[in-house]
């Protein structure tokens, strides 16, 4: 019998109120029993200390420390020195298509108007921040820290990874008010979001990954220099990988609004060759680099996708 999601499926799941609720139901309904964390659990023993930073709360503050040596130390938990999970999701404007509404994106960068035969039920930016919620409920469930950034042509907001539930609460507030909008600098935002997050741990980025190819690999292998894990989620709609449009089609980049009108039939060859070296160039490149990589299309339910995902991750970290 299916599970109670896949009854719903991601289109009704994102009709839930809250983001915590969405994330709760799928992990908990979908992945109880599956998944255990590859990292020791939680605990309140002390482990160590790290330099004060603004915001800290001064509850931790060492107190004796300071009067010895007249510096600012936190003291550092086994839950604080747990792994830190940042999740790294795309709210540029190519993101906020989806091919079940009147408009979308190709990996040129154009978008376009017009239906094709298929499509996902949620946009891309929908999907992503359903997984983004997902990973972070899943990372808090295990003790370890989830963290988010929030990027387009730049690194807009930003969430250090923490334990606390609060933070959690927070983190999926974020996701919950964030909306797409603004233009694509992945390899930008990137660098600016490796500056921001210094601590080592894994890096999720969740994307369409419409940028410069050889700029955004350059970028995601700057996390790898830092000493960071990087999964690569690259979010897709399943129109952009087949070009499953007829017809005359108004192509509208989502990000300026320019348009151009042209024949889907006349161009659907040469459109799906591009794709296919666009993608597996990205795909090679992740792995050469030594990055996680797995393409994801909207015209799956979310929570299957995420599960399939982790569960080969956890076969081949053993």
């Amino acid at each position: 019998m299916n599970t109670i999601q896949e009854q719903l499926g991601a289109e009704a799941l994102g009709r839930l109120h809250g983001m915590e609720l969405r994330a709760r139901t799928m992990v908990e309904g979908h992945f109880s029993g599956q998944h255990h964390s590859h990292f020791k659990g939680a605990s309140v023993e002390f482990a160590d200390h790290r330099n004060y930073s603004s915001g800290d709360d001064l509850r931790h503050l060492d107190w004796k420390l300071l009067g010895r040596t007249d510096r600012h130390f936190i003291k550092q938990y086994d839950a604080e020195t747990n792994m830190n999970v940042l999740l790294v999701a795309d709210v540029s404007g190519s993101m906020g298509y989806g091919s079940g509404g009147a408009n979308g994106v190709a990996p040129s960068g154009r978008s376009y108007t017009g239906t094709p035969e298929e499509g996902g039920g949620v946009t891309k930016f929908q999907y992503a921040t359903y997984l983004a919620a997902g990973l972070a409920y899943l990372t808090s469930k295990q003790g370890d820290a989830p963290g988010l950034a929030l990027v387009d042509e730049r690194l807009r907001e930003r969430l250090a990874p923490r334990t606390r539930p609060a933070h959690l609460k927070r983190l999926m507030q974020s996701l919950e008010e964030a909306q797409p909008g603004g233009d694509t600098s992945l390899a930008d935002a990137l660098a600016e979001t490796a500056a921001a997050f210094t601590r080592r741990g894994i890096v999720v980025l969740i994307s369409d990954l419409l940028d410069e190819p050889e700029r955004l690999l350059r970028a995601l292998v700057y996390f790898r220099h830092r000493g960071h894990d990087v999964i690569v989620l690259h979010v897709l709609d399943p129109a952009e990988v087949s070009f499953s449009f007829r017809g005359p089609v108004i192509f509208e980049d989502l990000e300026d609004g320019e348009k151009l009108l042209t024949e889907a039939d006349d161009i659907r060859k040469a459109y799906l060759q591009e794709f296919g070296a666009w993608q597996g160039g990205l795909e090679d490149g992740c792995r050469w680099a030594g990055l996680d990589y797995a393409l994801m299309s909207t015209a799956e339910p979310f929570h299957r996708a995420l599960s399939a995902y982790l569960g080969r991750r956890a076969r081949v970290t053993r």
